[in-house]
């Protein structure tokens, strides 16, 4: 990928994608050192140990920590959500705003079990995107100033970040977005969401092929360019946060279907920007665990989640906490005592 040069507003974002940084290999290869002296069998933690290199990768350290965790939740509202492709009205993103900050949403006690920190990012919710299926979501300089925005969502500091959304209808913008760059069907790609099935179904998958077929059809787009006639501004945000958050040395846990649509824009731009990423679970949302498998990804968990709101990469966080403490608190046989296995007989 070559660097643009005309200007446009999303010139800055090509430009960042360009200059990601990699993985840290001698923090990596700092944790597989240790790891080799902790008393237990080599291997024994299974994928926590590497959850534990994946952190040092990506946060730069050989003795990787998670203090200071957070759960960013971005909420837009669609303009298509006026066609009836949810179960629930478009007035239920604010309310359910409101819930966040009373501390009543299901993120918010999961937060509390894990000791995470919570963010919740309100987007204009006043103005919907435009309606996908007949207009374009927004233009250019709309969609790179709400991918900005959500870069500053960690300008408080953290070193893991979670992800989530809220949105009424924003599956079905999702289900566009994933059309639009991995091709397949509407089909392939829409599901019940918020619970809607029969006819209701069937007009939401018409009205994501409309929408895809609207902008040439599905693999004719830039990434950005899915993103703008497409997307949504929780989307456009969590983009852009997974972005800043590779520039910053900060791993990112990516929720479910709505947040890993957002990677997915960032994921065909280049193969590699989603290395600091981890999936967090494998939605119920049918084709969300064959997006993750078309970025190369490996859920974490799979508990049969669909809330989205960052509940499942809240759920991961706890396992990485867990994971990146092993490590460090553990004891070396050395610390220990303990014959290692090189000792016995």
């Amino acid at each position: 990928m070559s660097l643009s040069t005309t200007g446009l507003p999303f010139d800055d974002i090509r430009n960042l994608v360009e200059a990601m940084p990699g993985p840290d290999l001698e923090a990596v290869a700092a944790v597989k050192a240790r790891d080799a002296q902790l008393t237990k069998p080599a291997g024994s933690l299974g994928r926590l140990e590497k959850i534990v290199e994946w952190l040092a990768a990506w946060q730069g350290q050989p003795k990787p920590r998670v203090t200071r965790p957070l759960v960013a939740v971005f909420a837009g509202n669609h303009g298509i959500a006026k066609k009836g492709v949810s179960a629930f009205p478009p007035e239920v993103t604010a309310q359910m705003v409101e819930n966040f900050a009373a501390g009543g949403a299901a993120v918010n006690q999961l937060c509390i079990a894990y000791d995470l920190g919570l963010k919740v990012f309100e987007l204009a919710l006043e103005m919907p995107t435009g309606d996908i299926s007949e207009e374009d979501a927004f233009d250019e300089a709309a969609c790179a100033a709400t991918m900005a925005f959500g870069m500053e969502a960690i300008s408080g500091g953290t070193d893991l970040l979670c992800i989530g959304e809220m949105g009424i209808a924003n599956t079905t913008v999702a289900s566009a977005i994933y059309y639009a760059l991995f091709g397949g069907t509407a089909a392939d790609w829409v599901g019940p969401g918020t619970g809607v099935a029969g006819a209701a179904l069937e007009k939401k998958r018409q009205l994501v092929e409309q929408a895809v077929q609207r902008c040439g059809g599905p693999g004719v787009m830039d990434p950005l360019e899915v993103l703008r006639r497409l997307g949504g501004r929780e989307i456009a945000a969590m983009a852009g946060v997974i972005l800043a958050a590779r520039m910053q040395q900060v791993p990112v846990i990516i929720d479910g279907f709505v947040a890993s649509s957002a990677a997915a824009i960032l994921y065909s731009m280049d193969e590699s920007a989603l290395d600091h990423c981890l999936f967090a679970h494998g939605s119920a949302e049918p084709s969300h665990q064959r997006a993750v498998e078309l970025m190369a990804g490996d859920p974490l968990l799979n508990l049969g989640m669909r809330l989205g709101e960052g509940s499942g990469a809240a759920i991961a966080a706890g396992i990485v906490k867990a994971a990146a403490l092993t490590h460090s608190g553990m004891a070396t046989f050395g610390d220990a005592g303990v014959s290692g296995q090189d000792s016995a007989e």
